[in-house]
């Protein structure tokens, strides 16, 4: 069984597209669906284990790929990294700045430290990937480059560091879409809401609690899965979206709309989900025994 997406086959045949934070979460799925569709897929992130892992999974869906260790906020990491996909591939076709975190923690306890350490993953990382990919290739040769934000509007308690930098990214994308678009490259962001991936089992008890309550918080009620996350991406990747530059689609079940102060939310389960993705888990947290371990119901 391979990759269900809702395009065609051969759509990035010839491409070579870098995700990173590609060995886990939507990541992992962004890479399966672009292999699915043709694509010769360079994934990059820290951990060799879970890259060669999700790399055995596209080589055995006949895909092809490469994987590349690589920390983001690293300079010359990422700039030996660029160099080494070009030397393997030849080009450089498009980009997906995925790997990113955060934690969960009061604005008054956040430490200097932990901000910026999340700014680094979230924004800094980020912007280097862009303008070495702009530096090296995409400068002379156009490309498409998708950022991944987050639901940070009007706010994000708990996790301000996270929707500080998460903003940034909204901005540079939209910068970088106005100065890169005379070299033929498009510029937009994927704003990701909650979705059901196994970055929920990294969370702490505390956290996973808020995350369990999440669905019934929004006008969707459910999770999201990492498929449709993946589809917005290979949309702004696509020839389809060659006019869209420096926007940004929200994947979020209408989070940012549910004004508590106007409407009460109704509960229901009409919301269909779409997973395409042949090899999906479930995060731990979401079983039956660990959400009651944690709710107590």
């Amino acid at each position: 069984m391979r990759y269900q997406s809702i395009y065609r086959d051969t759509l990035f045949s010839d491409k070579v597209i870098i995700v990173t934070g590609g060995g886990s979460g939507i990541g992992r799925c962004v890479a399966h669906e672009l292999s699915a569709l043709g694509a010769t897929v360079a994934i990059v992130g820290r951990s060799t284990d879970k890259l060669a892992k999700v790399a055995d999974e596209i080589t055995e869906s006949g895909g092809a790929v490469s994987c590349h260790q690589c920390d983001i906020r690293d300079e010359q990491q990422v700039g030996d990294t660029l160099d080494a996909i070009l030397a393997l591939h030849g080009k450089i076709d498009g980009l997906v700045n995925n790997a990113g975190g955060q934690f969960r923690q009061p604005l008054k306890d956040i430490s200097t430290n932990g901000f910026e350490a999340v700014v680094k993953s979230n924004l800094t990382g980020g912007f280097i990937f862009m303008r070495e990919a702009y530096r090296r290739w995409m400068g002379a040769n156009g490309g498409s480059i998708v950022n991944c934000i987050a639901d940070m509007w009007n706010g994000w308690p708990n996790y301000a560091h996270s929707g500080a930098s998460r903003a940034g990214m909204l901005n540079l994308t939209e910068s970088a879409a106005a100065e890169w678009a005379s070299s033929g490259i498009r510029v937009n962001a994927v704003a990701i809401g909650g979705v059901a991936s196994s970055g929920f089992d990294t969370y702490t008890p505390e956290a996973q609690k808020e995350i369990l309550k999440f669905p019934k918080r929004i006008p969707a009620q459910r999770y999201g899965t990492v498929s449709e996350i993946s589809a917005a991406i290979v949309f702004l990747l696509s020839p389809g979206a060659a006019f869209i530059s420096g926007s940004c689609i929200r994947v979020d079940g209408a989070a940012p709309n549910a004004r508590m102060c106007y409407m009460d939310l109704e509960e229901h389960e009409n919301s269909e989900p779409f997973n395409g993705f042949h090899l999906d888990e479930q995060p731990k947290l979401l079983s039956e025994g660990i959400k009651k371990d944690l709710t107590g119901y």
